[in-house]
């Protein structure tokens, strides 16, 4: 069944959960963790935080190598086991460029399938977000995220503006391959925040909004204010969900969603206004295109100019979760089976992790 005032679909899931999707699901997520632990403690750590020391460039570069190979086991779980069709549409998109990428926030996995765009582009392993801050708080993904240089928000600017800032100052150097993603609304939507929002915008002369929510500009504004020297473009990318949305459980056991769509924009830095002003006007504006493309995608079922993505090789993938495999599997077997120091290693490590984390440390070159 259709809402139609919040353009998305009620019903029975598109796969049902049987046992064996469950088994699966269950088995990709324990995958997905040690794959996560071992390659922080064994491969991760030297290059994230030792190499810091001497080359923020250098290692960033193994640091992204090294956890790209892990991202990648998603889009592998999505499209290839789970067999969820992504469809892009929109403009190509040349690979490895600088970009910032402003995106609507349906649920609470969106930011996973821009690995998929990423995957594609040779750029997984410089994707970057901006999140709340008690998803760094997780155990194992709350490290990945730390040493990939998530940029973690409490939602509130006055908390937030010294932290954003410091680390956006630090993502200049053009030399440095860099994806930063932002959600513009601040959090996901949902029909109650929607119906806030609504009644926010009609009291204060602004666009009234069915699919998504008023994006907030201070977030968006920093980081073009400090990074738009080095970026090649902004891409606007806009998520649609055949059928429900999907929650994590969702992607993990293969239940929703079906087909997941994403439309992407390409803008030139030149088409984008400087001023803090006439920014607001610029992002509201593309908010209020993003509200019709997604109307148009929930009475219609795809976005415009679908096709421009190749599908994922199957080959490609194969030999990259095999490759994570065996390295897993070799340090599994070093940490239970062979010299104690070896499990005195992965605890300090994880010590390290855990507090590095939770305060926000992050090593600075001994020279700059």
């Amino acid at each position: 069944m259709e809402d139609s005032a919040f353009g998305i679909k009620q019903g029975q899931r598109h796969r049902p959960l049987t046992p064996l999707r469950v088994i699966r699901g269950v088995l990709c997520l324990i995958v997905l963790v040690s794959t996560a632990f071992i390659l922080l403690v064994y491969c991760g750590f030297w290059p994230a935080i030792v190499l810091r020391f001497f080359s923020i460039h250098h290692s960033r570069k193994i640091t992204g190598f090294i956890f790209g190979s892990w991202i990648a086991l998603w889009p592998f779980l999505f499209e290839k086991i789970n067999k969820t069709k992504v469809v892009f549409s929109g403009d190509k998109v040349p690979p490895k460029e600088r970009v910032l990428l402003i995106a609507n926030h349906r649920t609470e996995v969106d930011w996973m399938y821009l690995w998929d765009l990423a995957l594609r582009k040779g750029c997984e392993g410089c994707i970057k977000y901006i999140l709340k801050s008690s998803l760094m708080k997780l155990p194992i993904f709350g490290w990945v995220f730390h040493v990939m240089e998530f940029i973690p928000v409490e939602r509130k600017w006055e908390a937030d503006e010294l932290t954003v800032r410091r680390m956006l100052s630090t993502f200049k150097n053009p030399r440095d391959p860099l994806w930063l993603a932002v959600f513009p609304e601040g959090t996901d939507f949902t029909e109650q925040k929607c119906l806030r929002s609504q009644k926010y915008a009609s009291e204060n002369g602004l666009p009234v909004l069915k699919n998504v929510l008023l994006p907030k500009i201070k977030g968006f504004y920093a980081c073009l204010e400090n990074l738009r020297g080095s970026l090649d473009a902004v891409y606007d990318i806009t998520i649609g969900y055949r059928q429900n949305c999907p929650s994590f459980l969702d992607n993990a056991f293969g239940v929703d969603p079906s087909e997941v769509h994403i439309h992407v924009r390409r803008i030139s830095l030149d088409d984008i206004p400087t001023t803090n002003d006439k920014v607001s006007s610029w992002l509201m504006s593309t908010f209020t295109l993003k509200d019709q493309l997604l109307s148009e995608f929930y009475s219609k079922g795809h976005f415009p100019c679908e096709g421009v993505e190749s599908e994922l090789s199957m080959v490609k993938c194969v030999v990259n979760f095999v490759f994570v495999m065996i390295l897993t599997g070799i340090c599994i077997f070093l940490t239970f089976f062979s010299s104690a120091w070896f499990k005195f290693y992965v605890s300090l490590v994880c010590v390290y992790l855990a507090t590095a984390t939770y305060f926000d440390i992050r090593p600075s070159p001994f020279v700059a």
